[in-house]
């Protein structure tokens, strides 16, 4: 799978910027739809490779680690074939970012971004 980074105009705003979102659904080991008050995006997690015969596995630990009306803080790197790549923080005390339990949990490969 081709590295997931990128750059451009951003639909939550400024890539500076952190935004809450709220996790709509998880759609693959690296894709997640979300929301926000009254938009809806898809969002590729950034920075972050996934082999796919670690699909299945992956995508069953971001729905344990997001299930659905999970407050997250989005961080937009950029777009990449008009998804938007970001990092995510559940909004918790304990909230980790998923992108690193999937690396952690052998699922991914981190990925430099640009």
């Amino acid at each position: 799978m081709a590295p997931l980074c990128g750059g451009g105009a951003l639909w939550f705003g400024s890539a500076a910027a952190a935004q809450a979102a709220e996790v709509l659904q998880v759609t693959g080991p690296d894709r997640l739809l979300i929301g926000d008050r009254n938009r809806s995006a898809a969002v590729r997690l950034g920075c972050l490779a996934v082999a796919p015969e670690d699909a299945g596995p992956a995508t069953e630990l971001l729905r344990k680690l997001l299930p659905r009306h999970r407050r997250v803080n989005l961080r937009p790197l950029g777009v990449h074939d008009g998804e938007l790549l970001a990092r995510l923080t559940p909004i918790e005390p304990d909230g980790d970012d998923p992108a690193e339990a999937l690396v952690a949990a052998g699922l991914a490969s981190p990925v430099p971004c640009a």
